[in-house]
């Protein structure tokens, strides 16, 4: 069942959720700070490609909240609204409430990606 669910997943929005992860990763490469943030862009982007099956953990100090709040500035203001509304829009139909609660539990990981753990479900 997790496969045929991340099948349609990627074919009714998780690609583009995903390419815009992956696009934010590939600007956070441009400097050598932003590498750290970019491979973590890239770690989720590859989950919200492929996300049942897998949950997330969310734990952090002092440097999580640092990075985050940076991160919600530059980035994460963006992919937070994108992911919410798409979110919203599969929620309207009963039969697309498992992909809208899957798109707005992106839409908090792109408030506080730092400092979470991808785990399985």
């Amino acid at each position: 069942m997790k496969t045929i669910g991340n099948i349609l997943w990627v074919i009714f929005g998780g690609a583009i959720l995903s390419l815009l992860w992956a696009i934010a990763g590939l600007l956070c490469f441009i400097s050598i700070i932003g590498i750290p943030v970019g491979i973590q862009c890239m770690k989720f982007a590859g989950l919200i490609l492929w996300p049942f099956g897998r949950a997330i953990e969310f734990s952090g100090g002092v440097g999580s909240f640092l990075l985050n709040f940076i991160w919600i500035i530059l980035f994460g203001w963006e992919l937070a609204s994108a992911a919410f509304v798409i979110g919203l829009i599969w929620c309207i139909t009963i039969v697309g409430i498992p992909f809208g609660l899957q798109f707005i539990k992106f839409a908090q990981l792109a408030i506080m990606p730092f400092g979470a753990k991808i785990v399985k479900a």
